[in-house]
């Protein structure tokens, strides 16, 4: 029976992607259109861009622009899936306009919780005067809210779409703790690359992990930053790939070796370029799930270095457009050191693939490192 806080017919939680989450929502849309007596579709298509959309009188994405650069990666994303999903939206709405089953049980009447989304002038006009009224507004507020807690249940993935998110008789609501926790550090501190894959952590599965870590597996699917499965130069640094795993069976965290890098051996870099081969091919291969948690490695021909410390490398790295000049040690003698590795110079990656590269980045004492388009600069020495 639909009506108070129901306005789907669903059992039990299931798993669906971003387009199928906003079909399901289209009862409150249609309930919207109903309950009005002259449904002005530019009306309400303008409030749902504008809801959705960053930086507008009635945005309600919180996260500000200049922070860190994880923030402003998170913002780009807003924008990016606001104006898909306000697409989607408009689209709905016309359809609706044009024409509608009838509910099975009369009209569709929620009570829906003020959540602080503004309306604009026109959408204020119309859902609350004379042509409004409470059943509009209240299935209006809760189609809204659900469609703003889609976006932003989206933010971490780069392949948004494709994600499965876990939804329940009460559609994302379950997701607003985990949301507020998110955004409230985004408000008064840079957001840790941790907290992103908590709050994605979240949305998958429905339920947060006991470690903190760099990324998860969960009903045979992996989730890992970008670069992971990206290109090491132009791959966010904060945000995540969602991609079936057959292997990934049961729910575990990915968790870096090394907890604290700082105090980690060093080596200084003394090896000529010319001593070593380059590496060969790279892949990703994980560990084995010990209490829930497990590490991975990025492995080459004679060579192993672990993906977490190389995506804490990726993360702190600056990047330059430039080439680095002849490099004075070779990507083989880094991947060869006992221990992290400390000097000045660059460090040869011409021809090395994404994840070799990634490995570099690994293996090189995170400070003062600088990614070249065919190199890694180091100016460390002495750390």
């Amino acid at each position: 029976m639909l009506g108070a806080d129901r306005w789907n017919l669903m059992s039990d939680p299931t798993t669906l992607t971003a387009p199928e989450f906003a079909d399901l929502t289209m009862p409150l849309l249609q309930g919207t259109i109903e309950a009005l007596r002259d449904a002005d579709r530019d009306v309400l298509a303008d409030q749902v861009r504008t809801t959705l959309a960053v930086g507008t009188r009635e945005s309600t994405m919180p996260l500000r622009a200049g922070v860190s650069r994880a923030n402003d990666e998170l913002l780009a994303q807003a924008g990016t899936i606001g104006r898909e999903i306000a697409g989607w939206a408009v689209e709905a709405l016309d359809r609706l306009l044009a024409g509608r089953d009838s509910f099975p049980a009369g009209a569709l009447v929620v009570r829906s919780h003020c959540y602080g989304e503004l309306l604009t002038h026109p959408a204020a006009d119309l859902l609350l005067g004379r042509r409004g009224g409470p059943v509009a507004i209240q299935n209006f507020n809760e189609w809204i809210h659900q469609t703003v807690l889609l976006r932003d249940a989206l933010l971490p993935f780069v392949n948004w779409r494709q994600v499965p998110l876990r939804v329940t008789s009460l559609g994302l609501r379950h997701l607003e703790p985990a949301r507020e926790q998110f955004f409230a550090e985004a408000m008064f501190r840079k957001i840790r690359h941790s907290s992103v894959v908590a709050y994605a952590r979240q949305v998958v599965t429905g339920g947060s992990g006991g470690a903190e870590g760099y990324g998860f597996d969960h009903d045979r699917a992996t989730v890992l930053p970008a670069v992971a499965t990206g290109s090491v130069h132009t791959a966010p640094r904060y945000l995540l790939t969602w991609q079936p795993a057959p292997d990934a069976g049961e729910t575990a965290t990915y968790v870096s070796e090394l907890a604290d890098y700082y105090a980690a051996p060093r080596t200084a870099l003394t090896v000529a370029p010319h001593e070593w081969p380059a590496p060969g091919p790279a892949r990703i291969v994980a560990g084995p799930v010990r209490d829930g948690v497990r590490s991975a490695h990025i492995e080459t021909p004679g060579w192993s270095v672990d993906l977490g410390q190389a995506l804490r490398g990726h993360r702190y790295a600056r990047t330059s457009t430039t080439e680095a000049g002849r490099p004075t040690a070779s990507a083989a003698a880094v991947l060869a050191a006992p221990s992290m590795v400390t000097g000045q110079g660059a460090v040869g990656t011409a021809g090395l693939d994404d994840l070799s590269t990634l490995a570099v980045l690994g293996r090189v004492y995170p400070e003062k490192v600088t990614l070249h388009p065919d190199a890694v600069g180091m100016d460390n020495a002495g750390h």
